[in-house]
């Protein structure tokens, strides 16, 4: 993990926000929210929040003396999430670090991580973590991305920075976002963190964009892709350009649709 791979600061959360959501985000999230309220928990801990996908989806499915804790270590876009949320008492906001988690052992009934679990120094630090702060019968769930070439518009996204790029192509999306989708070592690395229940089940969805540029801008412009733009001098709107035109090619003008293949991690002891 670099430093930069966690930095979304800047314009990165209002973007995020706005495009990267319904493009891939959205869709997963209302599909994990329903297995976290499952059972009607009293307590549910949100880990790397980041703009409030799930929070969004999540709080009006949980019950009404339901206590919600959100977290982020990045805080704008903790701060971007709170923005989006009607206000709710039943709702806390934190800033946080997964791997030094601020609350008391036994805590919550659920603990939840849409996508955040790739950004984790040291992942099984972190399941211990989430470990630590659940009740015993509780859950911890989680999702992450499968393999890159089952994501269309990561896989155009990526062939494009190569062509841009031939010489030392910038690798965040394949290195980390995409990076952590073996179930086998999923399950080993739960294990070592004192997991015993493990269930890994496939998830495919669709997202939606307008247009191509929509979906380049999401990449390029609303991650941390594009601190390895800089970092390598490039153009950050020649770079785009040239993504919207690939995914243009592949994908047509707009409306466009695209598939994602993602993995959805429900751990107990």
């Amino acid at each position: 993990m670099r430093d930069g791979d966690k930095l979304f600061a800047g314009a990165i959360p209002a973007l995020y926000d706005r495009l990267f959501v319904p493009l891939i985000f959205q869709p997963n999230a209302e599909d994990i929210a329903p297995r976290v309220a499952a059972g009607n928990p009293s307590s549910v801990l949100e880990i790397a929040a980041g703009t409030g996908a799930v929070t969004r989806v999540l709080a009006p499915l949980l019950g009404k003396t339901c206590r919600y804790v959100v977290t982020d270590l990045n805080e704008p876009m903790l701060d971007h999430a709170r923005s989006r949320q009607p206000e709710d008492p039943r709702i806390t906001w934190r800033v946080a670090d997964a791997l030094a988690l601020p609350f008391e052992e036994k805590s919550f009934d659920v603990v939840v991580c849409q996508f955040g679990v790739m950004f984790f120094p040291d992942r099984i630090a972190g399941y211990r973590e989430a470990l630590r702060v659940t009740r015993p019968g509780g859950r911890f769930i989680f999702s992450t991305w499968g393999e890159l070439g089952r994501n269309d518009f990561a896989a155009c996204l990526t062939g494009a920075l190569a062509e841009f790029f031939p010489d030392h192509p910038p690798d965040f999306i394949a290195r980390v976002p995409h990076g952590y989708h073996d179930p086998a070592r999923i399950r080993s690395d739960l294990e070592s963190a004192g997991y015993r229940f493990i269930t890994v089940a496939p998830v495919t969805t669709n997202g939606a964009a307008e247009r191509p540029e929509d979906v380049a801008t999401a990449f390029c412009q609303g991650t941390p892709l594009r601190n390895e733009f800089e970092a390598r001098g490039a153009s950050l709107k020649a770079v785009t350009e040239h993504v919207a035109r690939a995914i243009e090619r592949k994908f047509g003008s707009g409306p466009l649709s695209g598939e994602a293949y993602a993995l959805v991690v429900t751990a107990a002891t």
